[in-house]
């Protein structure tokens, strides 16, 4: 036992020994067996990757002395295949060869590889050594062999979906900061901060959009009453929360939480560079910058579940790495009277009826791929905050619902009451959906499904060609005047980005293209939003309130006067769902202009607006058939224009034949 011990003690000294001598730069004999050895584990610095990766054609001709004379070798090709040439012609052939042929990573090139990494392809006879060497290259992440280059691609996929890129794999203590800056705040960010699996700190870019209407959305609330308690759930880097409480001030008390350590730590730092007070921080900065009031951010290390149980909210964001059913009964359990609650969600697959499957178990709702499935998703979501808010004995009022590329974003004010409670749950309905031509109905109770739908599929075609889908949110997706005052906002902040979207929600919600609706000299126009009064001036003056106090309770007798307001005005809501002029073209025909074919049908009576879940949209009251009538009336054959076209050709050449004829007659 003592020996084995003694031989084991001796050969872990020559393995310490072994990685000291290969630290000072001793380089051992045989680089092709090195090689293979190296790639065998995974790589963790760029030192050690494969020389086939390289980030420039000079690093990989950096490998050949090319201004040297003589014949020289490839370093990436055996002497079998590539012969030693000179100079001009080996960088023709890395570059062409190698340099061309390669699968990009994050800024890393795998150039294609020719050398003896693999094993040999044995051939037909299953002799080895007769085989060949197979091309291939050598993965960035974790240094496996791959021949075909659409394989490697898949292979990347792989690791990005698990989180395992390379930046993952470098030191924390070598990390490089990237500070990034929007709407005026710095943020700084770790290299892996687009895999949300292995960064805490995850920022999204392309939630820029999502950002600002959130933005917007808060500052109509300050103006209505502050300070406001704003919690932001899900912090990450802290960018939103410092954003509220860099421009809005002293009007909210932003809380900032996130159950990561390390998220913590950024969102406190990242206070620190905007010059943010951190509340109970032992670190702070000046009272005062340039003049200026500094913010107070308090940041908590918690669950979000758990501090919305803890304390009440004037408004609440939650955006968690997909779905968000799991915290809305927390946050409208503690969330004020008139607060605001928006949700993002980024589950696009289940969302998009994707993973139907997945839809049914967090939304509770059964969807199909439609042509309108981005607003089928937003009313998904809004159907599931109503029923968390009608679980706590509250109702909602939608102010925005939008659904892009890669979320889907809900807006609503909370109302207290089981009267506005039961107002909400009403707006739940099955939805009636044509499978052949896309028709769709809210379904009422007591009828039948075929005697639902306006079209005659059920009657020509055979078998049943309607299904049910939802239960879904039938009410109004947006809120005229809390839209107008979320421009105001944007106008007044610079958010020229998000600008031409709110305009477009603004159109949406009054189902109109009338540009005069959204700027223009007007008069004052009454909104009513969930009791509160608003005067909204088109001027862009500061919005007044007119209501005893926004943040008490409301009486019974004036939440029923609210209601019978709003019921009052449904007809003025604008129509669900819209029509997608493409998928209703007809086959052979030109199609008219979108915007000449939103005037034919405002001329033929009908309410019509773009809508900005789909650019080829048409929001409209008119039925489906009614809409292809239209579209059918104003459309021009295809072929007409090829008969006009030969016509005019034919007689452009007789008129040139007879002319020709005249001028030789009168030379004779």
């Amino acid at each position: 036992m003592a020996e084995q011990k003694e031989a084991d003690a001796a050969r872990l000294h020559q393995e310490d020994v072994d990685i000291k001598r290969g630290d000072d730069g001793e380089a051992p004999s045989g680089g092709g067996q090195a090689a293979a050895d190296n790639d065998a584990r995974p790589s963790t610095t760029t030192t050690e990757r494969h020389l086939s990766i390289q980030t420039q054609l000079e690093g990989l001709e950096m490998l050949v002395d090319l201004n040297g004379a003589g014949r020289k070798s490839c370093p990436l090709c055996p002497e079998e295949k590539f012969k030693a040439c000179y100079s001009h012609k080996l960088r023709r052939h890395l570059q062409n060869l190698h340099w061309k042929v390669y699968v990009e990573f994050e800024g890393q090139r795998m150039c294609i590889c020719h050398l003896p990494c693999r094993n040999l392809k044995p051939s037909l006879s299953g002799d080895q050594a007769s085989g060949r060497h197979v091309a291939h290259y050598h993965c960035v992440v974790c240094s496996v062999t791959i021949a075909r280059k659409t394989d490697m691609i898949s292979h990347l996929k792989r690791h990005v979906n698990k989180g395992e890129t390379e930046a993952s794999y470098s030191a924390p203590s070598s990390q490089a900061y990237e500070i990034m800056k929007e709407l005026g705040t710095n943020v700084q960010l770790l290299p892996n901060h687009t895999t949300p699996q292995k960064s805490d700190t995850y920022f999204n870019r392309k939630m820029k959009t999502n950002r600002q209407l959130v933005f917007c959305s808060l500052a109509v609330l300050a103006e209505e009453r502050n300070p406001l308690e704003c919690l932001d759930a899900f912090g990450a880097t802290g960018i939103m929360g410092l954003q509220w409480a860099k421009h809005l001030r002293n009007a909210v008390k932003v809380t900032i939480t996130d159950i990561s350590d390390t998220c913590v730590k950024m969102i406190k730092e990242n206070c620190e560079l905007n010059h943010i007070r951190v509340d109970g921080g032992s670190r702070g900065v000046s009272s005062e910058v340039e003049g200026l009031p500094i913010a107070t951010v308090e940041v908590a290390k918690m669950d979000a579940n758990v501090m919305m149980h803890l304390r009440p909210f004037d408004y609440i964001h939650l955006d968690p790495f997909g779905t968000a059913v799991n915290y809305l009964d927390a946050a409208f359990r503690n969330v004020r009277n008139l607060g605001i609650i928006s949700v993002t969600s980024t589950d696009t697959g289940s969302l998009y009826a994707k993973s139907p499957n997945v839809t049914l178990r967090h939304y509770g709702c059964h969807i199909v791929r439609t042509e309108y499935y981005k607003e089928l998703a937003a009313r998904m979501v809004v159907a599931t905050v109503a029923r968390a808010a009608a679980r706590c004995n509250k109702g909602i009022e939608v102010l925005l619902a939008v659904a892009l590329e890669h979320f889907v974003l809900v807006v609503v004010r909370v109302l207290r009451g089981p009267m506005q409670a039961d107002e909400s749950a009403k707006k739940l309905r099955k939805l009636v959906h044509c499978q052949w031509c896309e028709e769709r109905v809210f379904l009422k109770l007591g009828t039948m499904v075929d005697d639902t739908l306006p079209c005659n599929c059920h009657g020509s075609l055979p078998g049943k060609t309607a299904v049910q889908l939802g239960p879904l949110w039938a009410g109004p997706l947006f809120n005229t005047g809390f839209l107008r005052r979320m421009l105001s906002a944007a106008v007044h902040h610079s958010m020229d980005d998000v600008q031409p979207l709110v305009k477009t929600l603004i159109c949406e919600s009054e189902c109109t293209t009338f540009k005069s609706l959204v700027h223009g000299p007007s008069a004052l126009m009454n909104q009513v939003e969930c009791g509160v009064v608003i005067k909204t001036l088109q001027s862009g003056e500061e919005c007044n309130i007119h209501a005893s106090s926004a943040g008490k309770r409301k009486t019974g007798e004036d939440s029923g006067n609210v209601v019978k307001k709003l019921k009052s005005d449904a007809s003025l809501e604008h129509p669900p769902f819209y029509y997608s002029i493409h998928r209703h073209s007809i086959r052979g025909m030109n199609m008219p202009k979108l915007n000449k074919f939103l005037q034919y049908l405002t001329e033929a009576g009908f309410r019509v607006s773009r809508t900005h879940f789909d650019p080829t949209g048409v929001r409209t009251d008119a039925t489906l058939e009614q809409f292809k009538s239209v579209l059918t009336k104003y459309s021009v054959p295809t072929y007409i224009n090829a008969t006009t076209t030969q016509t005019s050709v034919s007689t452009e050449k007789t008129l040139t034949y007879y002319l020709i004829k005249a001028n030789s007659s009168c030379r004779r």
